[in-house]
């Protein structure tokens, strides 16, 4: 419970000082089961800073408020809301001196710097896993490494940041932290710094765990998805999951799949493509992740301004078996969830090779699709039937409460307008800021 959130939000509405008070103690010792005496001083002394940091102007003091809310937008759930409010942070952020920037969408950001490509990225953790800090860790550590890997780049460092809210056991520090450690041992990329936090510091009561992996790499060749043309053909390596199938089965009551998300294959594939001779001729590389599939190929045909076709025939087959039984069992749109399989698109002739490279890994391969000239779209090839293949609001809902939130209707368009109407306004205050630091310095 956010105790300052409630406060404020009470107050706000109008409601009175001690009753306020009053109900912030109760809330305090059951979650907190601290005597009477410590939740009256404490709920006292939230509602006097909330009442401190209230009412004041400025553009340091205050922000423009779209009036919608995250979740309602599906920020964070890897749709088109989702993606509709990233392509929102090119406009704040500029144009950049980077060699791949936010503007293009990719996974991970790309500079140069005496004669070489620096690679870096970042990836937070399944908010699901918070009672699950292992998994946590080492599922956030992979996904770095995912897209540190599939930007061309060696990984050479990583770095972690945890926070754990204020009820939370220190030991899930720990835990996180071994997770993480595994896969940086087995790779062989150290983790060489981090911060640890509270949430919220004293105001968020309870055991909520949330945190960050960032990597670093290096690279020769960059395989952005701007690079993607038309007549490339589209590789997909098997998958079987990482933080959202194992959410998916530990909220679904398929613990048993969850072992089946801890391996390497993607890393070793990446690892033995880049080291091949055969890697020049590589175009782009993507993880399948965000909003699966159909979230991936329409972000890649988006960026590199050109259709991409996939091809049914081959995709179930490349689904880890228990993973995807588990998902038709539950209803669960396997091309809208992430799979945590590698996507190449390289040119025709290079497909045998890079196969083979692949399948030396031990990892299995197929082709799934190709790109041609048309509109900046996706379609999906089925019995022989050109379909749509965009993504959806959401990802496919693959928890009980994510099917429930997947229910919730809205007016999308409107919602649009708000958000980038807030989008604008950060845009203006962020000028307005350089003017006066510029004019000082």
């Amino acid at each position: 419970m956010d105790v300052e959130e409630f406060a404020r939000r009470e107050l706000s509405r109008g409601a009175d000082e001690n009753s306020v008070i009053k109900r912030l103690i109760e809330n305090i010792i059951e979650i907190k089961g601290c005597n009477r005496e410590y939740a009256s001083d404490f709920a006292k002394a939230v509602v006097q800073e909330v009442k401190n940091s209230s009412g004041h102007g400025g553009d340091f003091l205050t922000y423009y408020k779209s009036g919608v809310s995250m979740g309602s937008f599906g920020v964070g759930s890897r749709g088109t809301g989702d993606f509709f409010a990233h392509r929102q942070f090119p406009k704040i952020i500029g144009r950049s001196s980077a060699d791949v920037g936010v503007d293009e969408m990719d996974d991970a950001g790309v500079v140069s710097a005496n004669g070489q490509y620096i690679i870096t990225t970042v990836d937070g953790m399944h908010s699901r896993l918070s009672e699950f800090p292992f998994l946590a860790g080492f599922h956030v550590t992979r996904a770095t490494l995912r897209d540190a890997y599939v930007m061309g780049a060696k990984p050479v460092a990583l770095i972690s940041d945890i926070h754990v809210a204020d009820d939370g056991d220190v030991a899930k520090l720990f835990d996180y932290t071994a997770g993480i450690s595994v896969v940086s041992e087995m790779m062989n990329v150290p983790l060489v710094s981090g911060s640890t936090l509270r949430i919220g510091g004293d105001m968020v009561l309870g055991e909520r765990m949330t945190g960050c992996v960032g990597a670093v790499g290096v690279a020769e060749h960059v395989t952005k998805r701007s690079a993607t043309v038309p007549g490339d053909i589209l590789l997909m390596t098997e998958g079987a999951g990482g933080g959202t199938i194992a959410t998916a089965a530990i909220y679904s009551g398929f613990p048993g799949v969850v072992e089946k998300t801890i391996n390497l294959s993607f890393l070793k594939a990446c690892e033995a493509l880049i080291s091949s001779d055969i890697f020049g001729e590589v175009h782009s590389m993507t993880d399948v992740t965000n909003g699966g599939l159909r979230g991936d190929v329409y972000e890649m045909a988006e960026t590199a301004g050109c259709r991409i076709v996939i091809e049914e025939e081959n995709l179930r087959s490349l689904v880890e078996p228990d993973v995807l039984k588990m998902l038709d069992t539950l209803k669960i749109d396997y091309l809208g969830v992430s799979l945590d399989a590698l996507l190449i698109v390289a040119p025709e002739s290079a497909e045998q090779r890079i196969k083979d490279v692949i399948e030396s890994a031990g990892v299995a391969v197929k082709r799934v699709g190709y790109a041609t000239e048309g509109p900046s779209d996706s379609k999906i090839l089925v019995n022989g039937e050109l379909k749509d293949f965009t993504p959806k609001f959401r990802e496919s809902a693959y928890t009980p409460v994510k099917k429930v939130a997947d229910k919730t209707k809205c007016d999308f368009e409107e919602m649009k307008k708000k958000v980038e109407k807030s989008a604008d306004e950060a845009v203006k205050k962020k000028e307005r800021v350089l003017k006066v630091l510029r004019e000082r310095y």
